[in-house]
């Protein structure tokens, strides 16, 4: 019995081990031909088994990149470098081009090394290449799933805007997921409606939201437009059941493809031959559909597929369901704020005004016009941080505040003194709000500013003061830029500091600017060029106050502004002469019949004899006050507005008391006949005095 060769022996395991390898293998001549290879490589689906002994790569893996193979073995065998882990892309059959779009795509990594046979003198004599070929097509597709998923985490909901969190799906989803996806959302979610909790039915109006094609054409359905998916199909029946659908074969004899002819044509003509469809969902309430579609790709979706489809689905849904509660609040805060701002700035003979308001994404501003007495005006515009109904709200409250102020007659400096003294327990409210439980508002910090000007036509006389706001600014009638420094003071219910005045004497026309920083401050903008920009629209003679607005929207807002913008423009004129008259008497009572006597003649040069009697009643009232109750001299105006205004200054600050006199005083009915006299009277304080005012209602066709 002959004993077993132990070289046969050795060189039989390393065949059986070679053969047996879990993992395939292929060896290599320098020629690039298939010498050899195990079973397992003889069992891959993707590339030929037995007949692949003898034929170059190119003959072996048509439908796989085999000049780059080639040239890695090549390189492989001259320079004994080892590659490990190359991974390729390909398909089953012949390769059409660099795309693989006529079969299944198939994912391999290869490891090469160099082969070489002989020993000693003889070592390298023969030379081939070992190749490990790997099908990780599976985990491939598995890693492509994740990546995908961590792109849409990345870049879906990055705005609250519906229109662009659909568009930011599809763009996820092609070409790497599907050949074509659509978003359709239900017509209520488009507006920023309520909720639709339960199933849709199949006639429920869906609105295209974002749509995209591998090729980037376009689809019959644009975006913005209505769309009925009609009854029994996968679409509908998602929507009924909120239940996503998976068709991975999609047969031209389908039912629901018969029930709606065109829509089937549509999808044969696309070659559409499978499609995902799923609902988009949140907490029960339906939001719409998203639509996958392959054709280009011969591999149809399948159940993994359907998963990440969900996930994404999911994803969007969250971000529309955001984007539509906030477009909610975002309309109930604006036309709250609209409805707490002035429609149309009060007709005054002070100033000529128009405005424009523009909401934004951020802050709640506001503005006002209010009339004040001795035929004055104030202007005002303020900026509060924050959004939602809340920051209008309390928007409204600061505004209600100013013109509560405005109308105790308080200097605009000593009016942001009280204001401030408001804003700061608005503030303690706000936080108060924010730290109880399920507390819908913020707890940011409280920041409002506020500019009020107070411009005198009699005078001419401008005064300004300012909390954290922009300065005002003042143009002539020549279109120059009048300099006017407002001192600065803190924002409102921040600080403890005090706010100053400033003063200015007007000519008849100049246009004063009153805004908030929203329209010339911003993301990437450039607010001093802006400014200047609006100095040059504001010095443009001729132009009407409107028209100025108009250009100032044209030039200075963008597209989405992302802060609230305010303009409120107001152009001065001067109260003539020959409208007011001004008397001084010394404090005796036996003046008051000079002065009614004063106030009848007056009354006569301004044709308004039908108000000489409760005129000289009032002067009579008012100027007995001022010498019984008061000190030094007493001054008598007349001032013919838009309604006789009568008032009496003395240099005391004591408050006249309104009250009821009883039928057996003696006095007491001056102030109360006043009241009764006048459609509205009151105090006004100075430095040193005060002045009690009256107005009465002009006679028809008589005026200034």
């Amino acid at each position: 019995m002959r004993d077993s060769d132990p070289g046969a022996d050795h060189t039989a395991l390393l065949q059986e081990l070679f053969g047996a390898a879990p993992r395939a293998w292929y060896v290599l001549d320098a020629d690039m031909r298939v010498i050899t290879l195990n079973r397992s490589a003889a069992a891959l689906h993707c590339l030929p088994g037995q007949d692949a002994l003898g034929r170059r790569l190119a003959d072996v893996a048509p439908g796989f990149p085999a000049d780059e193979i080639t040239e890695l073995a090549a390189e492989v065998l001259a320079t004994g470098a080892r590659v490990t882990n190359r991974m390729i892309r390909g398909g089953v059959g012949p390769r059409t081009d660099e795309r693989r779009d006529d079969g299944p795509v198939v994912v391999l990594t290869l490891t090469l090394y160099r082969l070489e046979a002989g020993t000693g003198t003889q070592a390298g004599r023969s030379r081939a290449v070992a190749v490990s070929v790997e099908d990780i097509t599976e985990q491939a597709a598995s890693a492509d799933r994740l990546a995908i998923l961590h792109t849409a985490q990345q870049t879906i909901g990055s705005t609250l805007d519906i229109a662009a969190t659909a568009q930011e799906l599809v763009d996820v989803t092609v070409p790497r997921f599907a050949d074509a996806s659509t978003v359709d959302v239900l017509d209520e979610t488009w507006r920023a409606g309520p909720e639709h909790h339960g199933g849709v039915s199949p006639d429920h109006p869906l609105r295209r939201a974002a749509y995209r094609t591998r090729s980037g054409g376009e689809l019959p359905v644009y975006v913005g437009r209505l769309n009925t998916f009609g009854y029994s199909t996968p679409f509908s029946q998602s929507l009924a059941d909120i239940r996503p659908r998976l068709i991975t074969a999609l047969r031209e004899d389908e039912p629901w493809l018969a029930a709606n002819p065109a829509f089937g044509a549509l999808l044969r003509s696309y070659g559409v031959h499978s499609l995902m469809v799923v609902p988009m969902a949140v907490h029960d309430a339906v939001l719409g559909l998203t639509v996958h579609y392959r054709n280009a790709r011969a591999e149809p979706f399948d159940e993994a597929d359907l998963d990440l489809a969900e996930r994404l689905a999911d994803r969007t849904a969250l971000s529309i369901d955001k984007a539509r509660s906030y477009a909610r609040e975002r309309t109930v805060a604006t036309a709250l704020q609209r409805y707490l701002l002035p429609r149309q700035p009060p007709s005054v003979s002070a100033v000529d005004a128009a405005h424009l308001y523009i909401p934004g994404g951020a802050g709640s501003d506001w503005y006002d016009v209010i009339p004040l007495s001795g035929a004055r005006v104030a202007l005002v515009v303020g900026d509060l941080a924050g959004r939602g109904v809340e920051a209008a709200a309390t928007m409204g409250q600061l505004r209600t505040s100013v013109r509560t102020l405005a109308s105790l007659d308080l200097p605009p400096d000593e009016l942001l003194e009280r204001l401030d003294e408001t804003a700061k327990r608005l503030a303690v409210d706000n936080a108060l709000a924010a730290s109880a439980p399920g507390a819908a508002v913020s707890a940011s910090e409280f920041l409002a500013s506020c500019l009020v000007l107070v411009y005198d036509p009699v005078s001419r006389r401008l005064t300004s003061a300012r909390a954290g706001h922009p300065q005002p600014l003042m143009i002539d009638p020549d279109g120059e830029i009048l300099p006017f420094e407002v001192p600065a003071g803190p924002h409102l219910g921040v600080g403890d500091a005090g706010y100053q005045s400033a003063t200015a004497e007007l000519p008849e026309g100049t246009i004063l600017a009153l805004y908030t920083d929203g329209l010339v401050n911003g993301r990437g903008r450039d607010s001093d060029a802006h400014l200047d920009r609006l100095h040059h629209l504001l010095a443009q003679p001729g132009r009407s106050l409107q028209e100025l607005c108009d250009a100032a929207v044209y030039a200075l807002v963008p597209e989405r502004p992302g802060d609230d913008a305010v303009l409120l423009l107001a152009r001065t004129h001067h109260l003539a002469e020959e409208n007011v008259a001004v008397w001084t008497f010394p404090a005796d009572l036996a003046v008051v019949a000079d002065a009614r006597r004063m106030a009848g003649r007056q009354l006569a040069a301004w044709g308004l004899d039908d108000l000489d009697y409760s005129t000289q009643i009032i002067v009579s009232e008012l100027v007995t006050n001022a010498i019984r109750y008061g000190r030094g001299t007493v001054q008598l105006r007349m001032i013919r507005d838009r309604t006789l205004i009568c008032e009496v200054s003395d240099h005391t600050n004591t408050a006249p008391h309104l009250r009821q006199a009883r039928s057996t005083d003696e006095g007491g009915r001056g102030l109360f006949i006043v009241m009764q006299l006048s459609t509205d009277w009151g105090t006004r304080y100075q430095r040193e005095g005060k002045t009690i005012w009256s107005e009465q209602p002009l006679p028809e066709h008589s005026g200034p």
